[in-house]
Parts: structure tokens; sequence; C-alpha cells
């Protein structure tokens, strides 16, 4: 029998998953939490860095998915200072740290997809 499939559910932080699988895509799966990841794997940095980096999610989506994952705890939010303008830094915790290998795979992938079976493409910046 699949290690996965041992129990009848798996339980994470009061949670209840019916196969590791599920527990993976609600911990990094949507449209950003991944992309989100990507993004912090190499340095921490600050919310409107990420912004730039990704200029197509809205900033109230950013945030929620910056919140889960902080809460889920593959991402730590850092405020330095006391009082406002203050200084917030995102990085991976080392829980988050154990995706990257899951990261890099994904992003093989789909360098290699886009390669064969779409392009890439680039729009020019208007001024």
């Amino acid at each position: 029998m699949k290690t996965e499939c041992i129990g009848d559910y798996i339980k994470l932080n009061s949670k209840l998953y019916p196969c590791s699988v599920s527990l993976t895509m609600d911990l990094v799966g949507g449209k950003w939490k991944a992309v989100i990841l990507y993004h912090l794997k190499d340095e921490a940095k600050r919310y409107n860095e990420l912004r730039k980096e990704m200029p197509s999610v809205t900033e109230m989506t950013l945030s929620l998915q910056l919140k889960q994952l902080e809460k889920d705890g593959l991402v730590e939010r850092k405020a330095y200072g006391k009082k406002p303008p203050i200084k917030v830094v995102y990085s991976l915790t080392d829980f988050g740290k154990t995706f990257i290998p899951v990261l890099e795979a994904i992003t093989a992938w789909g360098n290699k997809t886009a390669s064969e079976k779409g392009e890439f493409v680039y729009l020019q910046e208007t001024e």
C-alpha cells in the first residue's frame, strides 16, 4: 500500500485531508502561492518587490496569499521599526525551503512545455 494511503485521512493543523496530494495542494496550490514561493526562494523580499515581480496579481490577492503562506508556516514575515513606515520583509521558513526542489521541478517542466508546445512572449513596455 502507498504511504499516502495508510490511513483514512491525514491530519495537519487540525485539518483533515484525504491524501498527501490534497494536503500539498492546499498548502501551495492555486494561481499565486507557488509563484510567491518561487520569487522568495533565492532571497527575502519586501512586499513592493514582490508586486513588481508579479504585476498581474492584485494587491489584495498578494496580501491574502502571503498571510495564508505565513499561517501555514511556509513564509515568515519580519517587521522592522516601531512606527510607520515600518519595513516588512518576507522570506521562506525552513519548512518553506523544503519546497524549493518541487519549485525547481515545476519551473523546469513549465520551461520545457513552453519551449516545445508554446512560446515565450515578451510584451513591450508602453511609456
